[in-house]
């Protein structure tokens, strides 16, 4: 059990400020989801999860992404699945808000959303295959690639929270493989971990398998210089990529020779800190955690209300 903390009290123009930023990082282009509809359809994963608790955190969202992606990365197959049928490279910010977006509806969204687009997904998965740099032929729709990319967004998104945020009891980290299962199962990640235990044992199967590239020093330069974040804000976003590669289990960080040029100095994780410790008390009222509620028939704030207990 875990309380939820009071939001961060800030002037209406602010607010609408913030909001509109905010927005900006899900993108202008691509479908529009409106997450207050239809009125009271649940969604994938229940209101009183850790999952909402812990994807309403736009600042531990951006490590935890940025994160997930280096740990897809360091495996062959997946590395050279997105690098040669994506647009990271061309217009890596237009990728990075689908991916976004795509996380907000899995959790937030009604489930009849949610499953539109996770249908959609693997339709367009369906047609991605090919050979790797290393000639192992790969389908983006295996079940093994599929699992261990499940695998590295929770990694992700969970471990992000944990060190910047609060940290999550073993309770709570398995409670967010059980939340997690409803939508792996629809990807076809039947496999992936569905505790703690399990998560690591994956992990110790991959210690062969994982490699560097410089793929892996590419993307970390485009996510550390493409205009994610609003202008006020954006000399952040260095920190936010160096406190992803921060997360990253210390052995998966030295197979991908990530150095110290990508280390958090002090004052920077304590920046990174505040900054994700705020961002956890902050409401603002367009973003899919607090539409979500308004569909659930719930108060905007209901995630952030001190005294609600959360059924684990």
């Amino acid at each position: 059990m875990f309380h939820r903390s009071h939001t961060l009290p800030l002037p209406a123009p602010l607010h609408d400020r913030l909001d509109r930023a905010a927005i900006g990082l899900l993108g202008n282009r691509g479908p529009k989801i409106d997450f207050s509809q239809p009125r009271g359809e649940p969604a994938l994963v229940p209101a009183d999860s850790v999952s909402w608790i812990v994807f309403k955190n736009q600042i531990s969202m951006f490590i935890g992404g940025v994160a997930a992606v280096l740990l897809e990365f360091a495996e062959p197959k997946v590395r050279d699945g997105v690098w040669q049928h994506s647009s990271f490279r061309s217009d890596a910010l237009t990728r990075l808000q689908r991916t976004g977006l795509a996380a907000m509806v899995t959790v937030y969204g009604a489930r009849s959303q949610a499953e539109a687009m996770i249908a959609g997904v693997v339709r367009r998965h369906s047609k991605v295959e090919g050979i790797t740099s290393g000639g192992e032929d790969y389908h983006a729709n295996d079940q093994e690639l599929l699992d261990w990319v499940q695998t590295t967004a929770g990694f992700g998104f969970m471990e992000a929270y944990h060190r910047y945020v609060r940290a999550l009891s073993l309770e709570e980290r398995d409670a967010l493989f059980r939340e997690a299962e409803p939508a792996a199962r629809l990807y076809g990640a039947v496999g992936a971990p569905k505790s703690q235990a399990e998560l690591e044992a994956l992990f110790a199967s991959k210690r062969d398998r994982l490699e560097p590239s410089p793929i892996v020093e590419e993307f970390l330069t485009i996510m550390r210089d493409v205009p994610a974040l609003p202008g006020p804000v954006r000399p952040l976003q260095g920190l936010l990529v160096k406190a992803a590669v921060e997360i990253l289990p210390h052995w998966i960080r030295n197979r991908l020779a990530l150095g110290k040029e990508w280390s958090l100095g002090r004052l920077e994780h304590a920046t990174v800190a505040l900054a994700a410790r705020s961002a956890d008390r902050l409401l603002l009222r367009s973003l899919p955690p607090a539409q979500a509620c308004r569909r659930l028939g719930l108060p905007d704030d209901y995630l952030y209300r001190p005294l609600a207990a959360l059924r684990a």
